[in-house]
C-alpha cells in the first residue's frame, strides 16, 4: 500500500520505540517522514528539538514545511514518565512532564494548523491507557495523558469543519526497549513476564508495530469519517476485571 504517497509526515519522538515503528510504517507506505527529538536520528530526516522549550514546536513545524513544502500528517508521540507520589513530586518535575506530554503537542498542533488546512491533514496523538486509569505513583503522567485525550477531542470539534481530523491511540503494555529493560531490572524477570501475560486477555503484550498499524490507519484517507476518538491498544487489558 502507498496510502501516503506524496505526503509529508512529522513524528515526534520517532527515533525509538513506538515512534520509530510509526515513522517506519508511514515511510513504508510512501510518506516523506521527519522525526523530531533531542538526539540524532540516522534513519530519518531529523530535527533536533527540546520540547520543554515552548519555542521548539513552532520552529520544528516551520523547518518541516521549509524543507518539504507541506505537512499532511502530524504524530505527537514524544513523551516522558516520572514515577513519584503526589506528595513527592516537585513542581519542576510536574511542569516538565506536562510540558513534554501536553503543552508541546498543543503548540505543535497550533503551529501546524495553517499547513494542515491546506492539505486536509490529520493529527494522531499518542496517549495512554493511563489517560483512562492510573498505575501507582504516576500522578503527572496520568494527568498529562488524560489532558492529551481531552485536547484530541477539542481539536477534532474545533477544526473538523476545516477538513482536519484529530484522533489518539492509547497504548497499554508495549514491548519497547524501555519496557524490556524495566522487566530485566525488576529482580524477577520471569515472574514479571508471567504477570504481564496474565493481565492481557490475548495472553501477551503488544508490539510497537501493532500501534503503528492503527496510527497509519487513522492518519490515512480511508479513516476520513473518524475524528475525536481515543483508540485503546492494550490486548484487552482495560476490559478484563481483576480477580477478587
Amino acid at each position: 500500500m502507498n496510502r501516503f504517497e506524496n505526503k509529508v509526515a512529522l513524528v515526534t519522538g520517532g527515533r525509538s520505540g513506538i515512534g520509530q515503528a510509526i515513522a517506519r510504517r508511514l515511510r513504508d507506505e510512501g510518506a516523506k517522514v521527519f522525526t523530531a527529538q533531542r538526539g540524532e536520528d540516522e534513519e530519518f530526516d531529523a530535527i533536533k528539538a527540546d520540547f520543554t522549550d515552548p519555542e521548539s514546536p513552532q520552529r520544528v513545524i516551520e523547518e518541516v514545511v521549509e524543507r518539504a513544502g507541506r505537512l499532511d500528517v502530524l504524530v505527537n508521540n514524544s513523551g516522558m514518565m516520572i514515577e513519584k507520589s503526589m506528595e513527592d513530586i516537585s513542581i519542576e518535575d510536574w511542569q516538565r512532564n506536562l510540558s513534554i506530554n501536553l503543552t508541546a503537542p498543543f503548540l505543535l498542533i497550533r503551529a501546524a494548523l495553517p499547513h494542515l488546512r491546506k492539505t486536509q491533514g490529520s493529527i494522531v496523538n499518542t496517549g495512554s491507557v493511563e489517560g483512562l486509569a492510573s498505575n501507582p505513583n504516576h500522578t503527572a503522567y496520568s494527568a498529562s495523558k488524560a489532558g492529551l485525550h481531552g485536547l484530541t477531542r477539542a481539536v477534532a470539534v474545533d477544526h473538523g469543519h476545516e477538513g482536519i481530523r484529530c484522533n489518539a491511540v492509547a497504548p497499554g503494555w508495549i514491548d519497547t526497549d524501555l519496557n524490556r529493560e524495566m522487566i530485566e531490572n525488576s529482580g524477577d524477570a520471569k515472574a514479571f513476564r508471567r504477570d504481564i501475560k496474565r493481565i492481557h486477555p490475548v495472553g501477551r503484550s503488544g508490539s510497537p508495530e501493532e500501534v503503528a498499524a492503527l496510527v497509519a490507519f487513522l492518519a490515512a484517507d480511508e479513516a476520513a469519517f473518524i475524528t475525536g476518538q481515543i483508540y485503546t491498544v492494550d490486548g484487552g487489558r482495560m476490559t478484563q476485571l481483576s480477580l477478587p
